[in-house]
Protein backbone atom coordinates (compact mmCIF):
# COMPACT_ATOMS: atom_id res chain seq x y z
CA UNK A 1 0.00 0.00 0.00
CA UNK A 2 1.29 3.14 -0.24
CA UNK A 3 2.36 4.71 2.63
CA UNK A 4 -0.09 7.92 3.70
CA UNK A 5 0.50 11.00 6.11
CA UNK A 6 -1.82 13.29 7.98
CA UNK A 7 -1.59 15.83 10.98
CA UNK A 8 -3.49 15.75 14.07
CA UNK A 9 -5.00 18.23 16.54
CA UNK A 10 -7.13 18.00 19.61
CA UNK A 11 -9.12 20.25 22.26
CA UNK A 12 -8.84 23.32 20.05
CA UNK A 13 -10.97 24.91 22.20
CA UNK A 14 -11.58 28.13 20.53
CA UNK A 15 -13.31 31.04 21.97
CA UNK A 16 -14.17 34.02 20.14
CA UNK A 17 -11.95 36.98 22.33
CA UNK A 18 -14.87 39.65 21.95
CA UNK A 19 -17.53 37.70 23.65
CA UNK A 20 -15.44 38.60 26.75
CA UNK A 21 -12.80 36.67 29.00
CA UNK A 22 -11.27 39.30 31.26
CA UNK A 23 -11.85 40.68 34.73
CA UNK A 24 -11.18 40.03 38.02
CA UNK A 25 -13.75 37.23 38.13
CA UNK A 26 -11.97 36.02 35.00
CA UNK A 27 -8.29 35.82 36.75
CA UNK A 28 -10.19 33.74 39.35
CA UNK A 29 -11.38 31.36 37.15
CA UNK A 30 -8.30 30.73 35.32
CA UNK A 31 -6.85 30.55 38.57
CA UNK A 32 -8.08 27.00 38.48
CA UNK A 33 -8.01 26.08 34.65
CA UNK A 34 -4.91 23.83 32.94
CA UNK A 35 -6.11 25.61 29.09
CA UNK A 36 -5.82 29.02 28.03
CA UNK A 37 -9.15 30.95 27.33
CA UNK A 38 -8.86 34.23 26.14
CA UNK A 39 -5.72 33.26 24.09
CA UNK A 40 -7.72 30.54 22.37
CA UNK A 41 -8.19 32.57 19.10
CA UNK A 42 -4.82 33.65 18.71
CA UNK A 43 -3.17 30.44 19.05
CA UNK A 44 -5.65 28.58 16.88
CA UNK A 45 -5.20 31.52 14.06
CA UNK A 46 -1.37 30.35 14.64
CA UNK A 47 -2.01 26.50 14.58
CA UNK A 48 -3.62 26.65 11.03
CA UNK A 49 -0.93 28.80 9.39
CA UNK A 50 1.34 26.91 10.56
CA UNK A 51 -0.86 23.67 8.92
CA UNK A 52 -1.66 25.87 6.05
CA UNK A 53 2.18 26.31 5.12
CA UNK A 54 3.34 22.25 6.33
CA UNK A 55 4.23 20.33 3.30
CA UNK A 56 4.70 17.13 4.67
CA UNK A 57 0.57 16.17 4.39
CA UNK A 58 -2.61 17.02 3.39
CA UNK A 59 -5.06 16.02 5.63
CA UNK A 60 -5.63 16.99 9.03
CA UNK A 61 -8.13 15.55 12.04
CA UNK A 62 -8.84 17.55 15.01
CA UNK A 63 -10.29 15.41 17.49
CA UNK A 64 -12.46 16.94 19.60
CA UNK A 65 -13.97 20.06 21.40
CA UNK A 66 -13.61 22.70 18.97
CA UNK A 67 -14.51 25.21 20.71
CA UNK A 68 -14.04 26.45 24.19
CA UNK A 69 -17.47 25.72 25.48
CA UNK A 70 -20.55 25.45 23.02
CA UNK A 71 -20.39 29.34 22.48
CA UNK A 72 -22.54 29.91 18.85
CA UNK A 73 -20.29 32.70 17.90
CA UNK A 74 -17.46 30.53 18.80
CA UNK A 75 -18.33 27.70 16.55
CA UNK A 76 -19.23 30.25 13.68
CA UNK A 77 -15.57 31.70 13.94
CA UNK A 78 -14.31 28.35 13.92
CA UNK A 79 -16.17 26.50 11.20
CA UNK A 80 -14.91 30.34 9.09
CA UNK A 81 -11.44 29.49 10.35
CA UNK A 82 -11.96 26.04 8.95
CA UNK A 83 -13.50 26.89 5.67
CA UNK A 84 -10.59 29.79 5.38
CA UNK A 85 -7.52 27.40 5.90
CA UNK A 86 -9.21 24.41 3.79
CA UNK A 87 -9.85 27.14 0.77
CA UNK A 88 -5.91 28.45 1.80
CA UNK A 89 -4.37 25.59 2.03
CA UNK A 90 -6.42 22.83 -0.27
CA UNK A 91 -6.09 20.61 2.42
CA UNK A 92 -8.63 18.44 3.77
CA UNK A 93 -10.26 18.26 7.55
CA UNK A 94 -11.88 15.81 9.44
CA UNK A 95 -13.17 16.45 12.75
CA UNK A 96 -14.85 14.44 15.46
CA UNK A 97 -17.73 16.69 17.64
CA UNK A 98 -17.44 16.77 21.76
CA UNK A 99 -19.25 17.93 25.20
CA UNK A 100 -17.47 21.65 24.62
CA UNK A 101 -19.13 22.37 21.36
CA UNK A 102 -22.63 22.36 22.32
CA UNK A 103 -24.29 24.26 25.81
CA UNK A 104 -27.16 26.01 25.99
CA UNK A 105 -26.01 28.36 28.74
CA UNK A 106 -22.02 29.30 27.63
CA UNK A 107 -19.99 31.83 30.24
CA UNK A 108 -17.80 34.26 29.59
CA UNK A 109 -16.45 37.02 31.84
CA UNK A 110 -16.04 41.34 31.63
CA UNK A 111 -15.62 44.08 34.12
CA UNK A 112 -19.66 43.26 35.30
CA UNK A 113 -18.42 39.39 36.43
CA UNK A 114 -19.75 36.57 35.43
CA UNK A 115 -21.96 36.33 32.40
CA UNK A 116 -23.76 33.94 29.48
CA UNK A 117 -23.78 33.98 25.65
CA UNK A 118 -25.93 32.37 23.22
CA UNK A 119 -25.17 28.45 23.00
CA UNK A 120 -24.88 26.31 20.76
CA UNK A 121 -27.99 22.73 20.28
CA UNK A 122 -26.19 19.73 19.12
CA UNK A 123 -28.63 19.61 16.16
CA UNK A 124 -26.38 22.31 15.11
CA UNK A 125 -23.21 21.05 15.16
CA UNK A 126 -23.66 19.04 11.84
CA UNK A 127 -24.22 22.46 9.97
CA UNK A 128 -21.62 24.08 11.30
CA UNK A 129 -19.08 21.02 10.56
CA UNK A 130 -20.55 19.19 7.94
CA UNK A 131 -17.34 19.90 5.35
CA UNK A 132 -14.91 18.74 7.22
CA UNK A 133 -15.36 15.05 7.50
CA UNK A 134 -19.39 14.64 6.92
CA UNK A 135 -19.96 15.17 3.33
CA UNK A 136 -17.31 13.11 2.61
CA UNK A 137 -18.66 10.12 4.30
CA UNK A 138 -19.39 6.57 3.09
CA UNK A 139 -21.65 6.05 6.33
CA UNK A 140 -23.20 7.95 8.90
CA UNK A 141 -24.88 7.87 11.93
CA UNK A 142 -26.78 10.65 12.84
CA UNK A 143 -27.77 9.86 16.58
CA UNK A 144 -23.84 9.59 16.96
CA UNK A 145 -22.74 12.45 14.81
CA UNK A 146 -20.53 9.74 13.62
CA UNK A 147 -19.33 8.89 10.57
CA UNK A 148 -16.54 6.29 8.20
CA UNK A 149 -14.76 8.64 5.24
CA UNK A 150 -11.74 7.42 3.40
CA UNK A 151 -8.37 8.77 3.75
CA UNK A 152 -7.49 7.37 0.77
CA UNK A 153 -7.18 4.34 -1.64
CA UNK A 154 -5.89 2.12 1.19
CA UNK A 155 -7.06 4.04 4.25
CA UNK A 156 -10.27 3.97 5.82
CA UNK A 157 -11.17 6.52 8.94
CA UNK A 158 -14.01 5.78 11.50
CA UNK A 159 -14.67 8.89 13.56
CA UNK A 160 -16.97 7.93 16.41
CA UNK A 161 -18.65 10.24 19.50
CA UNK A 162 -20.21 10.10 23.03
CA UNK A 163 -21.26 13.19 23.69
CA UNK A 164 -25.03 13.26 21.93
CA UNK A 165 -27.92 15.23 22.13
CA UNK A 166 -29.18 15.79 25.83
CA UNK A 167 -26.34 13.20 27.22
CA UNK A 168 -22.17 13.63 27.25
CA UNK A 169 -20.11 10.83 27.65
CA UNK A 170 -21.97 8.17 27.43
CA UNK A 171 -21.68 4.29 27.47
CA UNK A 172 -22.48 2.99 23.76
CA UNK A 173 -25.16 0.52 23.66
CA UNK A 174 -25.05 -2.28 21.48
CA UNK A 175 -26.98 -0.25 18.66
CA UNK A 176 -24.08 1.65 18.11
CA UNK A 177 -21.12 -1.31 18.88
CA UNK A 178 -23.12 -3.31 15.99
CA UNK A 179 -22.56 -0.23 13.81
CA UNK A 180 -19.36 0.17 14.64
CA UNK A 181 -18.42 -3.75 14.26
CA UNK A 182 -20.19 -3.25 11.10
CA UNK A 183 -18.23 -0.50 9.60
CA UNK A 184 -14.88 -2.53 10.89
CA UNK A 185 -16.07 -5.65 8.77
CA UNK A 186 -16.69 -3.52 5.98
CA UNK A 187 -13.08 -1.90 5.92
CA UNK A 188 -11.71 -5.37 6.00
CA UNK A 189 -14.12 -6.93 2.91
CA UNK A 190 -13.10 -3.91 1.00
CA UNK A 191 -9.61 -4.33 1.67
CA UNK A 192 -8.90 -1.38 3.85
CA UNK A 193 -7.00 -0.54 7.03
CA UNK A 194 -9.36 1.55 9.40
CA UNK A 195 -8.11 3.41 12.03
CA UNK A 196 -10.36 5.63 14.54
CA UNK A 197 -11.00 8.76 16.38
CA UNK A 198 -12.87 9.77 19.09
CA UNK A 199 -12.72 12.29 21.54
CA UNK A 200 -12.26 10.46 24.80
CA UNK A 201 -9.39 8.15 25.21
CA UNK A 202 -10.34 4.33 25.58
CA UNK A 203 -6.95 3.56 27.55
CA UNK A 204 -5.97 5.84 30.29
CA UNK A 205 -3.10 8.10 29.52
CA UNK A 206 -1.02 7.27 32.82
CA UNK A 207 -2.14 4.50 35.34
CA UNK A 208 -3.33 7.14 37.92
CA UNK A 209 -6.01 8.48 35.77
CA UNK A 210 -7.63 4.90 35.57
CA UNK A 211 -9.51 6.47 39.14
CA UNK A 212 -11.10 9.09 37.34
CA UNK A 213 -14.48 8.35 35.67
CA UNK A 214 -14.30 11.55 32.92
CA UNK A 215 -10.60 10.45 31.60
CA UNK A 216 -11.65 7.78 29.44
CA UNK A 217 -14.33 6.44 26.63
CA UNK A 218 -17.33 4.78 29.37
CA UNK A 219 -17.06 1.09 29.50
CA UNK A 220 -13.93 1.35 27.42
CA UNK A 221 -13.24 -2.56 27.25
CA UNK A 222 -16.55 -2.82 25.35
CA UNK A 223 -15.07 -0.56 22.45
CA UNK A 224 -11.38 -2.07 22.49
CA UNK A 225 -13.21 -5.44 21.78
CA UNK A 226 -15.30 -4.50 19.04
CA UNK A 227 -12.29 -2.81 17.60
CA UNK A 228 -9.58 -4.80 17.79
CA UNK A 229 -10.93 -7.93 16.99
CA UNK A 230 -12.49 -6.65 14.19
CA UNK A 231 -9.60 -5.25 12.18
CA UNK A 232 -9.02 -1.59 13.93
CA UNK A 233 -5.94 -1.35 15.76
CA UNK A 234 -5.39 2.13 16.63
CA UNK A 235 -7.67 4.88 17.53
CA UNK A 236 -6.50 8.70 18.24
CA UNK A 237 -8.14 10.52 21.09
CA UNK A 238 -8.00 13.97 22.95
CA UNK A 239 -9.78 15.22 25.95
CA UNK A 240 -7.31 14.77 29.01
CA UNK A 241 -4.92 17.36 27.65
CA UNK A 242 -2.35 14.81 28.02
CA UNK A 243 0.58 13.63 25.98
CA UNK A 244 0.26 9.93 25.98
CA UNK A 245 0.93 6.67 23.54
CA UNK A 246 -0.67 3.27 25.23
CA UNK A 247 -0.87 -0.45 23.95
CA UNK A 248 -3.23 -2.91 25.62
CA UNK A 249 -4.29 -6.58 23.78
CA UNK A 250 -8.13 -8.09 24.06
CA UNK A 251 -8.54 -11.72 25.43
CA UNK A 252 -8.07 -12.36 21.79
CA UNK A 253 -4.75 -11.56 21.45
CA UNK A 254 -5.25 -8.42 19.03
CA UNK A 255 -3.34 -5.48 19.95
CA UNK A 256 -5.12 -1.98 20.21
CA UNK A 257 -3.07 1.37 20.69
CA UNK A 258 -4.90 4.92 21.84
CA UNK A 259 -2.16 7.43 20.56
CA UNK A 260 -3.72 11.06 22.96
CA UNK A 261 -2.41 14.44 22.20
CA UNK A 262 -2.18 17.43 24.13
CA UNK A 263 -4.45 20.26 23.90
CA UNK A 264 -3.42 22.94 21.22
CA UNK A 265 -4.59 25.59 23.84
CA UNK A 266 -3.12 24.54 27.14
CA UNK A 267 0.51 22.24 28.57
CA UNK A 268 1.20 20.35 26.92
CA UNK A 269 0.82 21.84 23.33
CA UNK A 270 1.32 19.41 21.05
CA UNK A 271 0.62 18.44 17.30
CA UNK A 272 0.86 14.71 15.89
CA UNK A 273 2.08 14.32 12.25
CA UNK A 274 1.62 10.80 11.54
CA UNK A 275 2.50 8.27 8.90
CA UNK A 276 0.62 5.63 8.10
CA UNK A 277 3.39 3.22 6.80
CA UNK A 278 1.46 0.18 6.05
CA UNK A 279 -1.15 -1.73 7.48
CA UNK A 280 0.75 -3.49 10.35
CA UNK A 281 3.19 -0.42 11.09
CA UNK A 282 2.48 3.58 11.99
CA UNK A 283 4.70 6.39 12.77
CA UNK A 284 3.76 9.33 15.53
CA UNK A 285 5.85 12.12 15.34
CA UNK A 286 5.34 15.11 17.89
CA UNK A 287 5.13 18.64 16.89
CA UNK A 288 4.63 21.97 19.74
CA UNK A 289 1.93 24.02 18.68
CA UNK A 290 3.23 27.26 16.95
CA UNK A 291 4.20 30.62 18.87
CA UNK A 292 1.40 33.33 18.65
CA UNK A 293 0.97 36.55 18.89
CA UNK A 294 0.07 37.83 22.66
CA UNK A 295 0.81 39.68 25.55
CA UNK A 296 3.54 36.81 26.89
CA UNK A 297 4.95 38.59 29.49
CA UNK A 298 8.60 37.81 27.38
CA UNK A 299 8.26 34.21 27.41
CA UNK A 300 7.84 31.79 24.61
CA UNK A 301 4.36 29.99 24.06
CA UNK A 302 5.59 27.04 25.62
CA UNK A 303 6.64 28.37 28.52
CA UNK A 304 3.44 30.79 28.62
CA UNK A 305 1.29 27.87 28.52
CA UNK A 306 3.51 25.51 31.24
CA UNK A 307 3.15 28.62 33.42
CA UNK A 308 -0.31 28.77 33.10
CA UNK A 309 -0.53 24.84 34.32
CA UNK A 310 1.97 25.29 37.71
CA UNK A 311 -0.30 27.85 38.33
CA UNK A 312 -3.64 25.67 38.39
CA UNK A 313 -1.69 23.44 40.83
CA UNK A 314 -0.03 25.84 42.82
CA UNK A 315 -3.54 27.51 43.33
CA UNK A 316 -4.78 24.20 44.39
CA UNK A 317 -2.44 23.63 47.13
CA UNK A 318 -2.61 27.20 48.20
CA UNK A 319 -6.64 27.12 48.37
CA UNK A 320 -6.26 23.60 50.36
CA UNK A 321 -4.61 26.17 53.20
CA UNK A 322 -6.73 29.24 52.56
CA UNK A 323 -9.87 27.91 50.69
CA UNK A 324 -10.84 24.70 51.90
CA UNK A 325 -13.91 24.65 50.62
CA UNK A 326 -13.23 25.73 46.80
CA UNK A 327 -10.29 23.16 46.91
CA UNK A 328 -12.73 20.55 48.09
CA UNK A 329 -15.35 21.42 45.32
CA UNK A 330 -12.57 21.06 42.46
CA UNK A 331 -11.22 17.86 43.17
CA UNK A 332 -14.73 16.87 43.80
CA UNK A 333 -14.86 16.27 47.84
CA UNK A 334 -17.94 17.07 49.56
CA UNK A 335 -17.02 19.48 52.17
CA UNK A 336 -17.13 18.39 56.06
CA UNK A 337 -16.74 20.51 59.55
CA UNK A 338 -13.98 18.03 60.16
CA UNK A 339 -12.22 18.42 56.76
CA UNK A 340 -13.01 22.40 56.87
CA UNK A 341 -9.65 21.82 59.61
CA UNK A 342 -7.99 19.31 58.14
CA UNK A 343 -7.02 20.50 54.60
CA UNK A 344 -6.20 24.13 56.21
CA UNK A 345 -3.68 21.95 58.64
CA UNK A 346 -2.48 20.12 55.65
CA UNK A 347 -2.07 22.92 53.45
CA UNK A 348 -0.35 24.85 55.87
CA UNK A 349 2.37 22.38 56.46
CA UNK A 350 2.93 21.54 52.88
CA UNK A 351 2.93 25.18 51.19
CA UNK A 352 6.51 25.19 53.53
CA UNK A 353 8.06 22.42 53.78
CA UNK A 354 11.15 21.13 51.84
CA UNK A 355 11.04 17.35 49.92
CA UNK A 356 13.24 16.40 53.03
CA UNK A 357 10.64 17.10 55.46
CA UNK A 358 7.97 15.49 53.17
CA UNK A 359 10.25 12.56 53.58
CA UNK A 360 10.72 12.58 57.19
CA UNK A 361 7.21 12.38 57.75
CA UNK A 362 7.47 9.04 56.01
CA UNK A 363 10.30 8.10 58.00
CA UNK A 364 12.08 7.91 54.95
CA UNK A 365 15.17 10.17 53.23
CA UNK A 366 14.82 12.01 50.46
CA UNK A 367 17.91 11.80 47.80
CA UNK A 368 20.40 14.61 48.71
CA UNK A 369 20.56 16.43 45.63
CA UNK A 370 16.39 17.56 46.06
CA UNK A 371 16.10 16.79 49.70
CA UNK A 372 16.19 20.87 50.49
CA UNK A 373 14.01 21.81 47.24
CA UNK A 374 10.74 22.95 48.22
CA UNK A 375 8.11 20.09 48.30
CA UNK A 376 5.53 22.46 46.47
CA UNK A 377 7.76 23.03 43.46
CA UNK A 378 8.71 19.24 43.77
CA UNK A 379 4.84 18.40 43.24
CA UNK A 380 4.42 21.08 40.30
CA UNK A 381 6.52 19.55 38.59
CA UNK A 382 5.89 15.65 39.03
CA UNK A 383 2.02 16.26 38.33
CA UNK A 384 2.83 18.07 35.12
CA UNK A 385 4.89 15.27 34.05
CA UNK A 386 1.80 13.20 34.02
CA UNK A 387 0.01 15.13 31.39
CA UNK A 388 3.60 15.95 29.64
CA UNK A 389 4.09 12.21 29.32
CA UNK A 390 7.63 10.52 28.98
CA UNK A 391 7.62 10.69 33.01
CA UNK A 392 11.61 11.34 34.34
CA UNK A 393 10.85 10.12 37.54
CA UNK A 394 12.17 6.65 37.14
CA UNK A 395 14.38 4.32 38.98
CA UNK A 396 18.07 5.51 39.15
CA UNK A 397 17.07 9.40 39.60
CA UNK A 398 16.54 11.57 42.61
CA UNK A 399 12.86 12.57 42.29
CA UNK A 400 12.14 9.00 40.92
CA UNK A 401 13.99 7.05 44.26
CA UNK A 402 12.61 9.24 46.31
CA UNK A 403 8.92 8.82 45.12
CA UNK A 404 9.19 5.32 45.05
CA UNK A 405 10.42 5.07 48.62
CA UNK A 406 7.59 7.19 49.65
CA UNK A 407 5.30 4.72 47.95
CA UNK A 408 6.35 1.59 49.02
CA UNK A 409 6.42 3.39 52.62
CA UNK A 410 2.26 3.80 51.74
CA UNK A 411 1.73 0.40 49.90
CA UNK A 412 0.83 -1.29 53.07
CA UNK A 413 -1.87 1.05 54.26
CA UNK A 414 -3.07 1.35 50.46
CA UNK A 415 -2.17 -2.13 48.82
CA UNK A 416 -5.00 -1.82 45.97
CA UNK A 417 -7.10 0.84 44.32
CA UNK A 418 -10.73 0.71 42.30
CA UNK A 419 -10.45 2.16 39.07
CA UNK A 420 -13.97 3.75 37.95
CA UNK A 421 -14.63 0.98 35.62
CA UNK A 422 -14.51 -1.56 38.52
CA UNK A 423 -10.66 -2.61 37.81
CA UNK A 424 -8.69 -3.45 40.97
CA UNK A 425 -5.24 -1.60 40.44
CA UNK A 426 -2.15 -2.67 42.30
CA UNK A 427 -1.26 0.68 44.40
CA UNK A 428 2.72 0.35 43.83
CA UNK A 429 2.35 -0.50 40.30
CA UNK A 430 -0.18 2.37 39.67
CA UNK A 431 1.93 5.00 41.41
CA UNK A 432 5.06 4.03 39.38
CA UNK A 433 4.64 4.03 36.44
CA UNK A 434 2.48 6.90 36.81
CA UNK A 435 5.73 9.30 37.67
CA UNK A 436 7.45 7.65 35.66
CA UNK A 437 7.35 6.30 31.81
CA UNK A 438 8.54 2.58 31.39
CA UNK A 439 6.74 1.80 28.09
CA UNK A 440 6.12 3.46 25.00
CA UNK A 441 7.38 7.10 23.82
CA UNK A 442 4.74 9.31 24.17
CA UNK A 443 5.85 11.61 22.33
CA UNK A 444 7.66 9.56 18.66
CA UNK A 445 7.20 5.90 18.28
CA UNK A 446 7.10 3.42 15.31
CA UNK A 447 3.90 1.43 16.87
CA UNK A 448 3.47 -2.18 15.27
CA UNK A 449 -0.11 -2.78 15.15
CA UNK A 450 -0.23 -6.59 14.43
Amino acid sequence: MKPLKFFLVTDTHYFKYTLGAWGDDYEDFMDGEQKCFAETQAINEAVFEYLAKADQADIVLIAGDLSFNGEKESNEAFSKLLHDFKEKSGKKIYVVTAGHDFNDTPFCFNESGRGTVEGTKFTELYDYYKDFGYTDAIAFNEKHLSYVADLSDDVRLLVICNDIDSEKHITYDDEFLGWIADQAKQAQSDGKMMIAMEHYPVLPGQPILALISDARQAEAQKLVDTLADNGVHLIFTGHMHNQSINVTETAKGNKFYDVCTGSAIGCPAFMRLVTVEDDSKVKIESIPVPDFEWDKKGLTGEKYLEAQFDRMIRTLIYRMENDPEKFMRKIHIKPSPVLMKFFPAIGKKLSKMTVGGFAKLLMIKADPQIKNDSFVDFAVSFVRSIFEGNQPYVEGTPGGDTLLKAFKRIRPFIKTLKGSQGETLDFYETMKHSVGNYGIDDYNAVLNLK
